[in-house]
């Protein structure tokens, strides 16, 4: 196999790949807007997570994904540490974006309103998904009775 053409594929391979990876970084869990004042405690928390032994660091992944919605696997490489530069680094590549905070106090409160709506319709899908078992138990008491649910066909 001629070498110049093997490099040809995999230039061409890996370049589809990292167009695709591309067209799916914006898939995030979590937010990538954030005021200065929540980056300031991310960046404190980041820090802390430095710091601190495993158990302190999984509490404090978990304060960024509940309190904050800042989740590290969306703006890191997997397998590589991050802390306070990486989130810089992250705001200076512009995959997190610094908005006033009225702003995030909006979409924070949109969030929820869209949440709510969100669990109230699940609740009201499920509710007409429930099965009435009085109901079904008397229709199969009256299928019986009308000598349906014989299978041997006696009486």
């Amino acid at each position: 196999m001629n070498p110049c053409s093997e490099l040809a594929r995999l230039s061409t391979y890996w370049s589809a790949r990292t167009s695709a990876l591309a067209r799916l970084e914006p898939l995030l869990m979590g937010r990538n807007k954030y005021s200065q004042s929540e980056i300031g405690k991310i960046a404190k928390l980041l820090r802390m997570k430095c710091k601190a032994n495993r158990l302190k660091q999984k509490e404090i992944r978990h304060e960024l994904r509940t309190k904050y919605e800042f989740n590290i696997s969306d703006f890191n490489e997997p397998g590589k540490p991050f802390g306070p530069d990486e989130l810089y680094a992250a705001i200076d590549r512009k995959a997190i974006q610094i908005l006033d905070d009225a702003t995030i106090a909006d979409m924070i409160a949109k969030r929820e309103r869209d949440k709510q709506k969100d669990m109230a319709a699940k609740a009201a899908e499920a509710k007409d998904e429930q099965t009435d078992w009085q109901q079904a138990l008397k229709e199969w008491k009256e299928w019986e009775d009308n000598g349906k649910g014989n299978v041997n066909g006696n009486l």
